[in-house]
This record gives C-alpha cells, sequence and structure tokens, in this order.
C-alpha cells in the first residue's frame, strides 16, 4: 500500500469514527436499532454542500449540517416514543424520507465543492500537501468530539440516557424521563454522523443523495470491530474501540482492494464490508472458547 493510500485509509476512517461514535450511541447505549444514519449522513453532506455553494460560510454550514442530523434523529425517535411505531420501521421511515428530503435540498442528484471554500481551505496556508493536512485536521477535531462525549455521558444526564438504555423500568422509578432521554440520545447520534457527512463532502469535493447507502453496515463494523480488538466497560475505552475498529475497519478494505492477488475491485466492497463484519462477530465468542479449552487443558 502506498503511504498515499495509507493516509487516505487513515482519513476516511476518522471521519467515519464519528458515524462509529453515532451508532454506538444509539446500538449500544440506547438499545435503538437506528437505520436513520444511511439518509442522516447524505443530509449533512447535502445541507453542508448547499449552502457552502450559497455563500455560506462553512463553519456555519457545518453547524446547519449537525443540527438537521439531531432534528432527523428526533423525528425518529418522536416516531417511536410518541406515535409507539417499532424504533427499527421508525428509523426506515425519517432514512426513506430523507432521500427525498435530500434531494430537495440539494435541488439535483449531487452538488460539486470543487473551487468553493471549505473548512479545509485554511489548511492550504500550512505548506503541507492536502493529503498530510486534512487527515491532521480531522484527527483534531475528532478527539475533541470523542473527549466531550466522555465528558457528557459522565455526567448526571449521560448517566441518565445510559440508565435508559440499560433498564428502562428502573430509570423510570428513579425519576427519569426515559422518552427525552430516548429522543436526545437519537438527536446527538445522528448530529454526530451528519457531521462525519459534511466533512467527507468537504474533503472529497462534493455531496451525493446516494452516499449514504451502507453507511449503517460501516459504522456497525466499525463498533463491533473495535469492542473485539478493545473490549472494556468504561466510556472512555468504548469511544477509542469505536474509533480504533473503523480505522482499522478502512485499512482492512484499503489492503484487500490493494492486494492484487485477491483480484478485488471497488465494486466488491460491499463483499468486504459483509467478510469483515462477519469476522468481527464471531471473533469475540471464538477468543472465549478458544480461552475455555485452554483452561480445560
Amino acid at each position: 500500500m502506498s503511504s498515499l493510500a495509507f493516509l487516505g485509509a487513515f482519513e476516511i476512517g476518522l471521519v467515519f469514527g464519528l458515524v462509529a461514535f453515532g451508532v454506538y450511541i444509539s446500538f449500544r447505549i440506547l438499545d435503538f436499532p437506528d437505520l436513520t444514519v444511511d439518509g442522516s449522513f447524505p443530509l449533512g453532506a447535502a445541507v453542508t454542500a448547499s449552502l457552502i455553494v450559497a455563500d455560506v460560510h462553512p463553519l456555519t454550514a457545518t453547524l446547519a449540517a449537525m443540527l438537521s442530523g439531531g432534528l432527523a434523529g428526533v423525528i425518529t425517535a418522536w416516531l417511536n416514543v410518541r406515535l409507539k411505531i417499532l424504533h427499527l420501521l421508525a428509523s426506515i421511515l425519517t432514512m426513506i424520507a430523507l432521500y427525498s428530503i435530500n434531494l430537495r435540498i440539494m435541488g439535483r442528484p449531487n452538488v460539486a465543492l470543487l473551487g468553493e471554500r471549505t473548512l479545509l481551505t485554511p489548511l492550504e496556508t500550512l505548506g503541507l500537501p492536502y493529503y498530510v493536512s486534512t487527515p491532521i485536521a480531522f484527527a483534531v477535531i475528532v478527539t475533541i468530539t470523542m473527549l466531550l462525549l466522555i465528558a457528557f455521558f459522565n455526567s448526571e444526564t449521560g448517566l441518565a440516557m445510559r440508565a435508559t438504555g440499560a433498564n428502562p423500568r428502573m430509570a423510570r422509578s428513579q425519576g427519569v424521563s426515559t422518552s427525552t432521554m430516548i429522543v436526545l440520545g437519537m438527536a446527538i447520534s445522528n448530529a454526530l454522523v451528519a457531521l462525519a457527512g459534511s466533512m467527507f463532502a468537504q474533503s472529497q469535493g462534493s455531496a451525493d443523495v446516494t452516499m449514504g447507502v451502507g453507511t449503517i453496515i460501516v459504522g456497525l463494523a466499525s463498533v463491533i470491530g473495535g469492542e473485539s480488538i478493545l473490549p472494556g466497560r468504561s466510556m472512555t475505552l468504548a469511544f477509542i474501540a469505536c474509533l480504533l475498529g473503523s480505522i482499522v475497519y478502512r485499512f482492512a478494505v484499503a489492503l484487500a482492494l490493494n492486494a492484487d492477488f485477491l483480484g478485488l475491485h471497488a465494486q466488491d466492497l460491499n463483499l468486504i464490508t459483509a467478510v469483515l463484519v462477519t469476522i468481527a462477530i464471531c471473533l469475540p465468542r471464538t477468543r472465549a472458547s478458544f480461552k475455555v479449552r485452554v483452561r480445560r487443558n
């Protein structure tokens, strides 16, 4: 693998680390299977690209993308909490609706950002190649986000949200508004995914309505793979594992696509993802059975 491919995989791994954070919040903390991310990822990209093209400051466009993603999460949670629609179905309904909404926002299937000012434009003054400066900038953004999430989930509100996902009945008996926690948690989750979509669009130079296809699978692969590599119960280890899983996943994909003897191409990405997710799911079980055999012997 060339250095350019290595840094490219690292950069995309950092971006999808934010997706992994969002998926971890919904799936692990809230126990809410959420497919909204397949719609909120391109939503963040669509909002950012449309605003930047309209001469809105990139930072404002990025914040607007996060707000729109958070709103998508609120809608999914509202469908489940208020209308009593099954969480999985509620997220599918929102995801389907977001496809049309994203088309409405952009006015066409894709929007190009080539030549437009983005959050990455000031990095050009550093004198570093873009494939070096961009991963550094994303690493800073992702690290700050991770630290804020760790601080939040160790706060009183964060503990209430964790209790809601672990045992909602007990949480309600302690005076926690589980409905509010679900809505807030889903808003944070999808805001993070939309932020990832915004960063991805600014990095790649375009936003496309189909760019969110398979986002949930990548997020799950990152979460499950990270937990297999770095198991732990603390919030700090959990979020580090998510980020590590995302980076390792992107490196695995890059290695598979660059391994000539395997004969894989870009169209085989979904196949590679399925294989990696299967390995990540089976790895903890295989490791546990191996330890049992060692103890018996």
